[in-house]
């Protein structure tokens, strides 16, 4: 059941991404764009996703548990290092290079796109070597 689930979100998630824009990569660099020829459609897509979760999250800490895990995995810390920023700058380039970052390559492989399939072995392939140098 919990796999099932599972494939059930995965699935609304990656079409909401296709819905709306996520996955058309000239559409994330013209968001990215800002002193150019500038697409604010994103930003609404992410101030839908920020105000879903700030409303759901308030509720997160007032649950035993949730419904197909024993606990919750939330962050165990606050403190901002190195390796959260290194993440994060390694992030936004990807994102910025190409449009893509991890949800959004991974729901755009079903356009069969070559670059696409480069770009998220890529992304396995440092994220593999980000655990190998740097475990978490």
């Amino acid at each position: 059941m919990k796999a099932l689930v599972g494939l059930l979100c995965g699935m609304v998630f990656g079409v909401g991404l296709a819905m709306s824009g996520m996955t058309d990569t000239a559409k994330v660099l013209g968001f990215l764009d800002v002193t150019g020829q500038w697409i604010p459609d994103l930003a609404f897509v992410m101030g839908g996703a920020v105000l879903v979760t700030l409303i759901a999250f308030r509720f997160v800490p007032k649950m035993k548990r949730p419904a197909f895990n024993p606990r919750f995995y939330l962050p165990a810390t606050t403190i901002i290092d190195g390796r959260l920023l290194g993440g994060a700058a390694i992030f936004g380039i990807g994102w910025g290079v190409y449009g893509y970052c991890p949800g959004p390559a991974i729901s755009a492989l079903t356009y069969l796109d070559d670059k696409t399939a480069m770009f998220v072995v890529a992304m396995l392939v440092g994220m593999a070597l980000a655990n190998k140098v740097s475990p978490g």
